[in-house]
């Protein structure tokens, strides 16, 4: 592999120009999952195992919002060497009607959220092994209509 090539740290997400989560659909009744590792349906009235794997809605709105500005006691190390906070946002996809809890992307924090915020999936890299960028999926706001924003 070249040093450009970018892999998925998890397989929870594609890659590319347009990363999307995956997430896995009951063929029976249709209800969503995620992350993308369900074996049947979590719908009580269904428990189905006819699960499809999909790519989820790429946008969705902020349904709450935090900061994890201290340190995970040891053995947490990390990765620089110094905790660098950062923000984490429930975001509701309403066409699946899920809460995805993920991280925000950096440069961003809790200043740039606020509920019903619209934010996306976007890709960062986690680390470089052997000349493979393994990435990570996270959550980014998205600059409102007519201009401004972030």
């Amino acid at each position: 592999m070249t040093a450009s090539a970018t892999v998925p740290a998890i397989d929870w997400f594609t890659s590319g120009a347009t990363p999307a989560l995956l997430g896995r659909r009951c063929g029976a009744c249709g209800t969503y999952h995620f992350p993308p590792t369900a074996a049947w349906c979590a719908n009580p009235a269904c428990r189905s195992d006819r699960l499809e794997t999909v790519e989820l809605a790429r946008r969705g709105t902020v349904w709450s919002y935090t900061d994890a500005r201290y340190q995970p006691p040891p053995p947490y190390q990390p990765p620089s060497g110094e905790h660098v906070p950062f923000a984490i946002a429930a975001v509701r996809l309403e066409r699946e009607g899920l809460i995805i809890l993920g991280q925000v992307a950096s440069g961003y924090g809790v200043d740039d959220l606020s509920v019903g915020t619209t934010v996306e999936v976007v890709t960062e890299v986690l680390e470089r092994v052997e000349g493979v960028d393994r990435t990570v999926w996270k959550w980014r706001p998205v600059a409102p209509l007519g201009g401004g924003g972030a």
